[in-house]
């Protein structure tokens, strides 16, 4: 599981809590892509990163 390479997100542990309060361990995983983006020197690099960081325009997709 890769993290993001933008803002480091990655897995979370938590609890998956039943209607009778019982609780059992879960992981909330993010949303990792692995796209093309451009870099300051012009050249194209796939990198990992969350769909938050690529909606909120923290990285220049390469087209």
């Amino acid at each position: 599981m890769a993290n993001c390479s933008v803002c480091g997100k990655k897995k979370v542990m938590g609890n998956s809590v039943s209607h009778a309060n019982n609780k059992t361990k879960r992981v909330f995983m993010p949303n990792i892509q692995r796209i093309r983006i451009l870099t300051k020197g012009g050249s194209t690099k796939k990198m990992y990163v969350c769909t938050r960081c690529i909606r909120s325009n923290k990285v220049v997709k390469a087209s």
